[in-house]
């Protein structure tokens, strides 16, 4: 089995160089700076300066700058004024640690932390001058890259069907409509990111729809594909601008309804982190795995335990699946919510009838560790769940956004090497990750077939040496399609121990596959 080796540009991972902050600031990163004239200079008393003149380092000063190099690992360059020759430098993190280190006042100090937790803390820097005991002190607040995740009951943010969420009617073609995230539900100002599911109905023409933060430019990646009389939805998850909206653009010569549905949020507060699990199949009605063998009836739903299940824990506070609809009777939706609580408006996929069609979803765990799947068709349908990860308190992994938004990393269009039938595509070398978020899409499609994505546990040395061997194939699907289909699907991709994910293609046919890169859940 040949492997196809991906020749465009890996991800970036978002770690600004550890220099200077006019680097880190053109890197994308976000500084946090104290200038030197907010700094408190004082003289400690001793028998050796108690009655020395003034000195050269009276007017000592700090200058503090700070940015992120990883989820939980943060930067402070302190740079001196006012002073000339060795100092003492106290730098207290904010979390209760500190550490003491030797500097020269003509030469600024870089030094690093990593916190345990995400969050917001005050660093302060203190740095006396041995030869008058002048101590200056400066402080700077600071946020940590990563950011927790938070469930949220699902809940309708936008219908342009009705004018939920803004103005009743359609998004026009080539056109883009923004959506207020913060204050809806219980989503605060302060959040990161959010988890939305995206809907596209009512369309005449192909065409693609684009989901970024406000504030940023749009990006060239696209998060649904739809063709006239179709509705796709895909989850994102997406940076909220600084107003609190996030944008929504339509690619296409035709109008348009959207649909959004929130099932969650990402804040600096602590919360839950993330672990990833390789994709495992919790419930499949056709088998009777998880659940009874029996289609979900229309209108009717099933109940699916997750924590306490196949490496959930009992303490998870959201699940991350993908969830199919298979062999359904008539066209419908489906929705997956917590147990304990009454079906929402909001859908989580749609289909047609005999349409298989995947979508993955992160929703919330009920208090009695299951979730709820109801079919709001008439007739029946079979549902496939599989989980790739979990959401839990006592998980370290933080969410880190992409600093310049979503990023294209492979497209087998432009390299002229799809991925060949029944093989794959081994990508995304990073370390300290526990999940990369990225949207798949395949394309170019002649026949029927579906993608797996799950770990692949050789190195990139094996690939390199010729010494790699091929993973056993998984049986997990990650999206499905049919000849002349473009088809997308969010995906949560858990890394192997060397960091390596396989991108399978388990049809008959060659596909093209393109992958955009949105962020990742980062451990360190």
């Amino acid at each position: 089995m040949a492997q196809a080796q991906p020749t465009t540009p890996e991800p970036h991972k978002a770690s600004a160089p550890d220099v200077d902050p006019r680097t880190a600031e053109a890197s994308g990163a976000e500084v946090f700076s104290s200038a030197a004239d907010r700094t408190i200079r004082s003289t400690v008393p001793t028998a050796q300066n108690r009655a020395a003149s003034a000195t050269d380092s009276q007017d000592l000063a700090v200058r503090l700058d700070s940015w992120g190099t990883s989820a939980h690992r943060m930067v402070v360059y302190s740079t001196f004024s006012g002073a000339e020759g060795p100092l003492s430098v106290v730098i207290a993190w904010g979390d209760g640690t500190t550490e003491t280190v030797a500097a020269d006042a003509s030469k600024p100090l870089l030094s690093n932390h990593t916190y345990a937790e995400v969050g917001t803390y005050t660093v302060t820097v203190t740095a006396t001058a041995p030869t008058s005991n002048t101590q200056a002190v400066n402080n700077v607040t600071l946020k940590t890259m990563g950011s927790d995740f938070t469930a949220h009951a699902p809940l309708r943010l936008l219908d342009t069907r009705n004018g939920t969420g803004q103005e009743k009617g359609k998004v026009h073609a080539y056109s883009t409509t923004n959506l207020k995230i913060t204050g809806r539900g219980s989503i605060p100002d302060e959040v990161t990111a959010v988890v939305l599911n995206l809907t596209v109905t009512n369309t005449t023409t192909p065409g693609h729809i684009i989901a970024w933060g406000s504030g940023r430019d749009r990006p060239t990646t696209s998060n649904i594909n739809y063709g006239p009389g179709e509705t796709v939805p895909n989850l994102v998850i997406m940076p909220v601008g600084r107003d609190g909206n996030v944008n929504l653009d339509n690619r296409g010569w035709g109008s348009v309804d959207l649909i959004a549905d929130v099932t969650g949020y990402f804040t600096t507060a602590m919360s839950s982190g993330y672990t990833s699990l390789p994709p495992t199949r919790f419930a499949d009605t056709r088998e009777g795995r998880g659940t009874a063998k029996s289609q979900i009836a229309g209108q009717g739903a099933i109940g699916v335990q997750i924590a306490g299940v196949g490496g959930v824990p009992k303490g998870a506070t959201a699940v991350s699946l993908n969830v199919t609809a298979t062999n359904p009777r008539e066209a419908g939706h489906l929705t997956v919510y917590p147990s304990g609580q009454t079906a929402p408006t909001a859908s989580s996929l749609n289909f047609t009838s005999g349409q298989t069609v995947a979508n993955s979803v992160i929703v919330p765990v009920g208090p009695d560790g299951r979730i709820m799947v109801r079919n709001g068709s008439w007739q029946g349908t079979d549902v496939i769940i599989d989980v790739n990860g979990y959401y839990a308190p006592d998980s370290q992994a933080a969410y880190v956004p992409n600093w310049w938004g979503p990023n294209r990393i492979l497209d087998t269009r432009q390299t002229g090497s799809p991925v060949t039938a029944r093989d794959y595509m081994h990508l995304l070398d990073m370390p300290n990750v526990e999940a990369h978020v990225v949207n798949a899409t395949v394309t170019n499609t002649t026949g029927s077939g579906f993608l797996s994505v799950a770990p692949d546990p050789n190195s990139r040395e094996q690939y390199e040496n010729g010494t790699a061997t091929p993973p056993v194939r998984p049986v997990a699907s990650t999206l499905n399609w049919t000849a002349g289909k473009t088809v997308a699907n969010f995906v949560q991709a858990s890394p192997s121990d060397t960091d390596m994910v396989a991108f399978w293609n388990q049809g008959w046919e060659d596909v093209d596959l393109i992958i955009d890169y949105f962020g990742y859940y980062g451990t360190d």
